[in-house]
């Protein structure tokens, strides 16, 4: 039996159609660059932004037409990661699940390895 590995990043439909509506309202192409940065309260943050492209070096998920793009450095820090969008009580949001995470802080937009 073959084993079929875990893809790298993916995106959830909620957040696909999310960036797709978020992507036609300001006339950009429907693709969103998930972004690992220092700083946060826990050590590293996530950052989320339209793209116009991708990049030669970036993985790509594509989930309903919608492209999550990702470098090569983030992706070390959420290989295995699932990108979702909630909407809750507290707001409304692109949620990360990464199995890489140790802890993380309260409102889910940082995390520490």
């Amino acid at each position: 039996m073959a084993t079929i590995a875990q893809p790298d990043i993916a995106l959830t439909p909620s957040a696909a159609a999310r960036v797709a509506t978020i992507a036609e309202r300001q006339h950009k192409p429907a693709i969103l660059r998930l972004a690992v940065d220092g700083g946060g309260c826990s050590g590293f943050q996530y950052s989320f932004a339209l793209a116009d492209a991708p990049t030669a070096d970036d993985v790509v998920a594509e989930t309903d037409g919608v492209r999550l793009v990702v470098d090569p450095v983030s992706l070390d820090l959420v290989r295995g990661a699932s990108v979702d969008y909630v909407e809750s009580l507290g707001g409304a949001a692109f949620r990360v699940t990464n199995p890489n995470a140790e802890s993380g802080c309260g409102c889910g937009s940082s995390f520490s390895i």
